[in-house]
């Protein structure tokens, strides 16, 4: 972890590098760039460097008082496997704008396990939560 820093600061982040991830990835297939960075803009973002190579990053969408959903959480494959992902939980769930939330969500198809160990369970009524899903929204 001593070659990494975890920041918020939005003039570090990638925007080729997030939005090369995305794009290809399980949550978001095809997402046009101009999409990623209108959602980097509106979004509390963290990224995980080496050095000065971005090599993950999270997003959190949240009004800083109640809510949050967190969002397009990734490490790149050559750095998996050496805690980075927990730290960047550990680093978000810290980050002081976000203490005074009452509620946190998130979709995940495969990171349950990451996800369990900071604290996040599965729905403890399911009945009340409803989805409106556009999944056709970036096709051209």
């Amino acid at each position: 972890m001593d070659n990494y820093d975890i920041s918020c600061d939005p003039a570090r982040l990638d925007l080729d590098l997030i939005h090369s991830f995305l794009a290809t990835s399980y949550w978001s297939p095809g997402v046009p760039k101009a999409t990623v960075a209108r959602a980097i803009t509106n979004s509390l973002c963290f990224g995980v460097y080496q050095r000065t190579a971005q090599v993950g990053f999270a997003r959190v969408i949240t009004d800083k008082t109640a809510f949050a959903y967190l969002a397009d959480v990734f490490i790149v494959e050559p750095h998996r496997g050496q805690g980075l992902s927990h730290r960047l939980m550990e680093v978000i769930l810290a980050h002081p704008d976000l203490q005074s939330l009452r509620r946190w969500l998130l979709v995940t198809r495969d990171a349950h396990g990451l996800y369990l160990q900071h604290g996040f369970t599965p729905l403890a009524t399911p009945e009340r939560v409803l989805e409106l899903h556009r999944p056709g929204n970036y096709r051209e």
